[in-house]
């Protein structure tokens, strides 16, 4: 279980990562634009993950995870005006995860949860909220390379370098590596 702690950790670590990437991307008029009228912003869909991270993380093993002071019909206003407050949400947010995550030993990985009086093991909430996450972030680089187009730089493997992306891979001795050390090795190169 200690493996999956780190496993999780690093899949969190992941998906924030790929959010800031596109988020840095993104020209400030664009951080609030909207398809349409039901369509989210990059903005409010941080909004959502921050109150949704606020909720399920504070008090996390003592606390349902719906807490009777979120409002989650208001996390879905687009009003958050600057790059500076969707960054002071994003990272309060994940802080927020991390410190809970921080304190999770193996011994409380089977403990009951409740979220809406719902009970999960930790491990089924942890997972409940990776697959939640991954999948906005999803939605913020949709959005990003949407509203940069020609600008965008990918994330992954470039259209059309799959080949040469397996031919380095293939070219090295086999390894046991978690799929997110080397994508975290090259943000810190980056920074």
């Amino acid at each position: 279980m200690e493996c999956y702690l780190d496993s999780i950790k690093k899949q969190f670590a992941y998906y924030k990562n790929l959010g800031e990437q596109t988020i840095t991307q993104i020209p400030d008029e664009k951080l609030t634009w909207q398809y349409n009228e039901e369509s989210n912003s990059i903005g409010t869909i941080v909004k959502h993950l921050w109150g949704n991270m606020l909720s399920r993380w504070t008090d996390f093993l003592s606390a349902d995870g719906e807490k009777t002071w979120r409002e989650r019909d208001a996390e879905f206003e687009n009003d958050l005006t600057s790059r500076k407050e969707i960054l002071e949400k994003w990272e309060e947010g994940w802080a927020c995860l991390f410190n809970a995550i921080d304190q999770l030993t193996p011994d409380n990985l089977e403990n009951i949860i409740y979220i809406r009086n719902q009970g999960h093991t930790v491990v089924e909430a942890l997972n409940r909220q990776l697959a939640h996450y991954a999948s906005h972030v999803g939605q913020i680089i949709f959005l990003g390379k949407m509203t940069t187009a020609d600008s965008w730089k990918s994330l992954s493997i470039p259209k059309g370098n799959s080949k040469q992306y397996n031919a380095e891979k293939f070219a090295k001795p086999k390894s046991k590596t978690h799929f997110t050390e080397e994508f975290l090795e090259k943000k810190k190169d980056r920074e």
